[in-house]
C-alpha cells in the first residue's frame, strides 16, 4: 500500500525576527496566524551588518563566526513558535541583507507577512520603526504590524471583533475580503467603518437647510459602505458603521476594542516612495491593536 501523500499547505506566513521583544511578539502572532490558515510558518532574520561586523562581535563573546549569532536568534524564534503550536511546520533562515529589502522579497511568496512595531534599534515603543513602515508600504502581500503593548495572540480572540476601514474606492475591496476572512477564521464579527465629512464650504447658516449637506454626505457614505460589502458571503457576520470625522481618528478609536484593524493601500506601478496613503500611514502609528495593510493594484487611466 502506498503511503498517503500530504497535500501541499500553500504559501507560508512569514515573520521577521531579530531577537527584540517586539519581534518575539510578532512570532507569537504569526504562529497563531499560520495555524488559523493551515499553512507553514517561515521565520526570517535579515541583517546586513552581521555580514561585515559579526566576526568581530563573535570574537569578543567567544563565538567563532558571525553565523552562529544569527542562527541563535532565528533558531530561538523558530523554537518559540514550535513550543506555542507543536504541530506547526516551521522553517527558519538567515538572510544577510537589509531587513526591509529581504522581507519585501519574502512577501512575494507569502500569504501574509508579520513584523513587530520596532526592531532592536527601536527608541520608543509608541513610534513605528522604519523597517516596519517600509515593508508595509511595499510588500505584495498583506502585512500585519504588531503594535506594542497589545496582547500578542491571534487565537483565542481577546476583544472578539475585526475592524476594516472602508474608503471611497469601493471598486478595490481587497481589504474588505481579507478582513472578512480573518473574522471568519477567528469566529468573530467584522465591523466595517466608513468615515465621512461635510466640507466646510457646503455648510449653511439657514435654519431650514443646516442639516442637508451633512445628511447627503452621510447617505453617500452609507451607499459606498454597502457597495464595498456587496460581494461578501450572505452569511457573513458584518456590522456596518458610518462615522462623521477623519478616517484615521475613527479607526484609531475603533482599534481600542478590536483584535485586528485592516486597511487598504494602493500600489501604483513605477511609483517610488511609501505607497500607503494618509489613513494607513496614520493608523500604523496610532493604532492600539495590530494593523493589517492589504495592498491592491491601482488601474491608472
Amino acid at each position: 500500500m502506498n503511503a498517503a501523500v500530504e497535500p501541499p499547505l500553500g504559501e507560508p506566513v512569514v515573520v521577521g525576527a531579530d531577537g527584540s521583544e517586539p519581534s518575539l511578539r510578532a512570532v507569537d502572532w504569526a504562529a497563531d496566524e499560520a495555524v488559523l490558515r493551515g499553512v507553514p510558518l517561515r521565520v526570517v532574520y535579515a541583517c546586513l551588518w552581521e555580514r561585515y561586523e559579526g566576526a568581530a562581535l563573535a570574537h569578543d563573546i567567544g563565538k567563532p563566526t558571525a553565523l552562529p549569532l544569527a542562527q541563535d536568534v532565528v533558531g530561538a524564534a523558530a523554537q518559540r513558535a514550535r513550543d506555542r503550536h507543536p504541530g506547526l511546520r516551521v522553517s527558519a533562515d538567515v538572510v544577510f541583507e537589509e531587513p526591509e529589502y529581504a522581507l519585501v522579497r519574502e512577501a512575494r511568496h507569502a500569504c501574509a507577512l508579520v513584523v513587530g512595531s520596532r526592531g532592536r534599534s527601536g527608541i520608543a515603543e509608541m513610534l513605528l520603526g522604519s523597517v516596519s513602515l517600509a515593508v508595509a508600504a511595499h510588500a505584495d502581500c498583506p502585512v500585519i504590524v504588531l503594535r506594542g503593548g497589545h496582547d500578542n495572540q491571534a487565537i483565542p480572540p481577546v476583544h472578539g471583533r475585526v475592524v476594516v476601514g472602508v474608503g471611497k474606492d469601493a471598486k478595490e475591496p481587497a481589504a474588505v475580503r481579507f478582513a472578512a476572512k480573518e473574522a471568519r477564521r477567528r469566529g468573530v464579527p467584522l465591523e466595517a467603518v466608513r468615515a465621512w465629512r461635510c466640507p466646510a464650504h457646503e455648510s449653511t447658516d439657514h435654519p431650514l437647510l443646516s442639516g442637508e449637506p451633512a445628511r447627503l454626505h452621510e447617505e453617500w457614505a452609507v451607499e459606498e459602505l454597502q457597495a464595498a460589502l456587496q460581494d461578501l458571503p450572505p452569511d457573513a457576520d458584518v456590522h456596518r458603521r458610518t462615522v462623521e470625522g477623519h478616517a484615521h481618528r475613527a479607526l484609531a478609536d475603533a482599534s481600542h476594542s478590536a483584535d485586528l484593524l485592516v486597511v487598504g493601500a494602493t500600489r501604483r506601478e513605477g511609483h517610488l516612495g511609501l505607497q500607503l496613503g494618509r489613513v494607513a500611514h496614520a493608523v500604523l502609528h496610532h493604532s492600539a491593536c495590530p494593523v493589517a495593510v492589504v495592498p491592491h493594484q491601482a488601474h491608472d487611466a
